[in-house]
């Protein structure tokens, strides 16, 4: 049994990976803020098992960890601000929390053996692969590029990208064992509502008649969240994974976002005309990780169709908006 501690705990990854750890039954601790709101059975029902205790702490605040126990096996930094509303929003917040909230993580942790996952994300490649310095898939080792550091979306990026960083400068400076997983396009319940697949869900709940599909050419690989949480603790086991950063993703059903659409529109039922709009500006047309760094050091192989965790997302989100996310 391990000492686990995730940060980030109420979260959309961050949940599916403390259930998994309850259920493989770790001693766990998740510390949230609660920034996602407090209704959620699923997540009530998870803080009630036995060997879970649930910390609530904003991260950016001075000695928000202080209270507790500092000896670890494993830690996952999952706490972030995401989702494209809320980066374009209020980008100057997500620099400011995703930045300070890490960095008092690696101010915190001892180094005295605990293994450290950093939550990143493909969104460090958009500027790579919007100026050609990278191709798609994408794998690992090509530069990184912010194109435009002032546009709103890039904010997310930029404080991944100084995430990373600032995790493998730790592990350089002070032994800190540590691995970086890039996570691509990760679905599945209990995602928010700040994502093209559940927002196609919701909107295909309400029956919109005509269907606005925004970017209907583009390209995603989708991975469903059980897959990135099997990755995710294969990546912290696996020695050779140590100081190294990971795509985590599913490469092989890329997926046109008009297809992905019919898809959610058939498991709903529903046959509206689709009315095709240009994606939003910073969009990229085509997003899929080269996956070959993960399945050399761990033998991943994603196993989650994407029509079955279609179906899956689909119907949860439907149960949602007619229970908990009725008056929201």
């Amino acid at each position: 049994m391990a000492r686990v501690l995730v940060l980030g705990g109420a979260g959309f990854i961050g949940y599916h990976l403390a259930a998994r750890l309850a259920e493989d039954g770790h001693a766990l601790t998740l510390v949230d803020d609660h920034s996602r709101g407090r209704a959620d059975a699923a997540l009530a029902a998870l803080r009630a098992r036995p060997g879970v205790r649930f910390v609530e702490a904003d991260l950016t605040a001075p000695g928000a960890l202080d209270a507790l126990p500092r000896a670890w096996d494993q830690v996952f930094m999952l706490a972030a601000v995401v989702g494209v509303r809320n980066v374009e929003r209020d980008p100057a917040r997500v620099l400011r929390t995703n930045t300070l909230a890490l960095q008092a993580v690696l101010d915190w942790l001892p180094a005295a053996g605990e293994t450290l996952f950093f939550s990143s994300t493909s969104e460090v490649y958009a500027g790579s692969v919007a100026l050609g310095l990278a191709p798609v898939p994408t794998p690992e080792d090509v530069p990184l590029a912010v194109a435009d550091a002032g546009a709103p979306r890039a904010a997310y990026a930029v404080s991944k990208i100084q995430g990373e960083a600032a995790v493998i400068q730790a592990g350089r400076a002070r032994g800190l064992r540590c691995v970086i997983g890039r996570y691509h396009n990760v679905y599945g319940p209990r995602m928010g509502v700040d994502h093209v697949i559940p927002e196609l869900a919701l909107r295909t709940a309400r029956r919109e008649d005509p269907f606005r599909l925004y970017g209907a050419a583009q390209r995603r690989a989708f991975c469903h969240v059980g897959d990135a949480v099997e990755a995710t603790l294969r990546l912290v086991a696996t020695e050779g994974a140590w100081g190294r950063v990971v795509n985590i993703g599913n490469d092989t059903e890329e997926t046109v976002i008009e297809d992905l659409a019919r898809l959610v529109l058939r498991r709903a039922g529903h046959r509206p005309s689709i009315e095709r709009v240009p994606a939003p500006a910073g969009s990229p047309e085509r997003r899929c990780p080269d996956l070959t760094r993960l399945r050399a050091l761990t033998g991943f192989a994603p196993k989650v169709p994407l029509e079955t965790g279609l179906a899956e997302t689909v119907d949860w989100y439907r149960a949602w908006a007619a229970g908990e996310g009725a008056g929201r």
